[in-house]
């Protein structure tokens, strides 16, 4: 067995979850204790009291933009799909498109909004590695504007093949959701609502945001057979001075630092320096967490369950214990826990 296989497992279907829990903290939560190597099954509106007063719950407050894009090729009719990636200084935007036929350079794609309505046209540029066009948009509007007129919610292929409803707007997104930016939701995150939220800071739980713009590559699969040989994807991230300071103080204190995500935990383990104090971060992270990497500044992690052989896996499994996380993963799937974004989650203390 490779040690790419390692990180493999088998999920029935029927467990990967296709729309959220309508009340958000009715999910259920497997809370898995390292020291005593336990598991207790309990649900995310019971999270409060499974912190400590002067404990920091880091949150990531990115937004997911509707990056999703649909069209045709202007010049044959062809169905062309795309993913909106990033924007330049310049104004253009990198995307990731497919359609039957060879692009080139010069040709035009039309874009149609959500009711099928054509929007927008976008010239195609450079071609990059990894199959990203440069591409000019024939619009002056802000790019986010004009996504949030022409997008949809980039669902990953495992709910409803991709295809969103109305209601996933509203779903597949943060209520502290802030800093537009990700292309796919921190999905830790959505099990919260504001209720939740001041329960937690009533309880004397220190909310702590920072950014990270969630990639497209979060949730590729690995495909090199050592993790060693994998080209990890950079992110951008953004963790501001106050903030720092508020989280080594809750340390200081004697407060554990929680992280909402395997987002938040990339963010914090890069700014963390050698003696374990967090220092102001901004710009783009590719630390890719795995085995024997030493956490620094993360002492708990709230986390959904992840996919086979992917980079998130790796890392749950690298902060929580091998063995450990790997039979964790055999309870909730024995447990019938919802898997993947709209799914269940897992507190690791």
């Amino acid at each position: 067995m490779s040690e790419l296989d390692q990180y493999d497992y088998f999920l029935p279907s029927d467990l990967i979850a296709q729309s959220p829990k309508q009340n958000r903290p009715d999910a259920r939560l497997l809370v898995v204790d390292r020291k005593h190597k336990s598991f207790l099954h309990s649900h995310i509106r019971d999270f409060p009291e499974l912190l400590r007063p002067g404990d920091a719950l880091v949150l990531n407050d990115t937004r997911v933009v509707p990056a999703r894009l649909v069209g045709y090729r202007t010049a044959t009719g062809g169905h062309w799909e795309g993913l909106f990636l990033e924007e330049s200084s310049e104004g253009l935007w990198r995307i990731m498109g497919k359609t039957r036929g060879k692009l080139s350079p010069g040709e035009t794609v039309t874009l149609q909004d959500p009711e099928g309505r054509d929007a927008l046209h976008l010239c195609l540029g450079t071609k990059l590695a990894g199959g990203i066009w440069v591409a000019k948009p024939d619009s002056d509007e802000e790019t986010f504007a004009l996504l949030d007129r022409v997008g949809r919610v980039p669902l990953p292929p495992y709910i409803r093949k991709g295809e969103m409803v109305d209601a996933d707007r509203q779903r597949y997104q943060t209520v502290f959701a802030r800093t537009p930016g990700a292309v796919a939701a921190p999905t830790a995150g959505l099990h919260f609502t504001e209720p939740l939220l001041r329960r937690l800071a009533g309880r004397g739980v220190t909310l702590c945001r920072l950014t990270l713009h969630v990639g497209l590559g979060t949730f590729r699969p690995v495909t090199a057979e050592k993790l060693a040989d994998h080209e990890m994807h950079s992110e951008w991230g953004s963790l501001d001075e106050p903030t720092a300071e508020r989280i080594n103080a809750a340390r200081r204190a004697g407060g554990r630092i929680v992280a909402v995500g395997t987002t938040c935990v990339r963010v914090l383990e890069t700014a963390v320096g050698p003696d374990g104090t967090l220092r102001p971060f901004l710009g783009q992270t590719d630390l890719f967490i795995r085995p024997p990497y030493e956490f620094r500044a993360v002492d708990a992690l709230l986390t959904n369950f992840h996919l086979p052989k992917t980079t998130l896996l790796v890392l749950a499994r690298t902060f929580g214990g091998d063995e450990l996380i790997r039979k964790a993963y055999e309870e909730a799937i024995a447990e019938q826990y919802r898997f993947y974004s709209y799914g269940d989650a897992m507190l690791i203390v």
